[in-house]
């Protein structure tokens, strides 16, 4: 533990000129007396580590010392991949190994782009999580996250709607994160399926190691089956008019790949620029919800109950406004 820190500590001050006891008590996570006691046995081991005194003091190497100590190893290489994703890396358990990829690939960088990180990191974040909620991390993610990373089959119970829960043995082949929801793509008898991970009560990683299929693309399966999952749910349809303002944002109300359908296959719009669409939607429950959102920029014309749905809340919704 001690020897992987003093390494880090090395690490940073190679990729920056001063750090204060502060900084690095805040990077390696320890205390200042800490960072002190560490500085002192570097020192003694060899390393040029100078103090500094005085307010704006710090420690930093002398006399040009560089470490050979950047080697990548595998676990950094392939967490660097994904240091873009710092909540991700975070919860499948990545998060110390992506730290010491970018230190390294930091420390043999030439000292005019050593700040390259830091200044990327300052322009481009991904949030992943969707708007208004809160992501919580499933508890069984970094089991799955190992597995995944080392091609280990996996035994476990998996949650189903009904309630019931059923026992697979599993090939994981690769994770996802959709608006915050941690997915894993596994095979099992052959076939390969999808997993919310949320939904597994219990988890063992095996020694076994299965051997990956070289034809199986994660970003193409996801596409794939995020498709086929989102047509498959559309059991019901609707006929609707829409403004040329509703037309727009259809497609941001609804089923976008079936709102763009429904607008291609429509006819032309009439005098006022109104266009009657034939809509598949998820349900009459879920379409009145999702349609009534458009407000006076859509018109419900099949079927009669849904029609009458709209008809009395726009009367309710009058009496309320008076």
């Amino acid at each position: 533990m001690r020897a992987a820190r003093l390494i880090k500590m090395v690490l940073l001050l190679q990729s920056r000129p001063l750090m204060t006891a502060a900084e690095l008590a805040r990077e390696l996570e320890v205390s200042e007396r800490t960072v002190t006691r560490d500085a002192q046995a570097l020192s003694e081991a060899g390393v040029p580590v100078y103090a500094d005194r005085g307010r704006a003091g710090g420690y930093r190497l002398i006399g040009g010392y560089r470490t050979r100590l950047t080697g990548l190893a595998r676990s950094e290489a392939e967490a660097l991949f994904l240091s873009g994703l710092p909540g991700a890396l975070r919860e499948m358990g990545l998060e110390d190994a992506a730290s010491a990829a970018r230190l390294k690939v930091s420390a043999a960088l030439l000292p005019s782009l050593r700040d390259a990180s830091e200044s990327a990191a300052q322009r481009f974040h991904l949030d992943a999580p969707g708007w208004y909620q809160e992501p919580e991390t499933p508890p069984l993610l970094p089991a799955l996250a190992e597995a995944v990373w080392d091609d280990r089959r996996v035994l476990a119970r998996y949650g189903r709607r009904d309630g019931s829960e059923v026992e697979r043995q599993l090939e994981p082949y690769g994770l996802v994160l959709k608006a915050g929801t941690w997915y894993v793509c596994a095979r099992t008898g052959g076939d390969f399926r999808v997993y919310r991970i949320d939904r597994f009560t219990e988890v063992s990683v095996t020694d076994d190691r299965f051997e990956r299929d070289d034809t199986f693309a994660l970003p193409a399966f996801w596409d794939e089956r995020a498709a086929g999952f989102a047509r498959s749910i559309l059991h019901a349809v609707t006929v609707v008019r829409v403004s040329p303002d509703g037309a727009r944002r259809l497609p941001y109300t609804v089923d976008r790949t079936a709102a763009q359908e429904a607008l291609e296959a429509a006819g032309p719009a009439d005098g006022d620029g109104w266009r009657t669409v034939t809509l598949a939607v998820e349900s009459l429950e879920v379409a009145f919800g999702q349609l009534l959102s458009l407000g006076p920029d859509l018109e419900v014309l099949e079927p009669p109950a849904l029609r009458t749905r709209f008809r009395d809340a726009a009367v309710r919704t009058a009496l309320l406004y008076g």
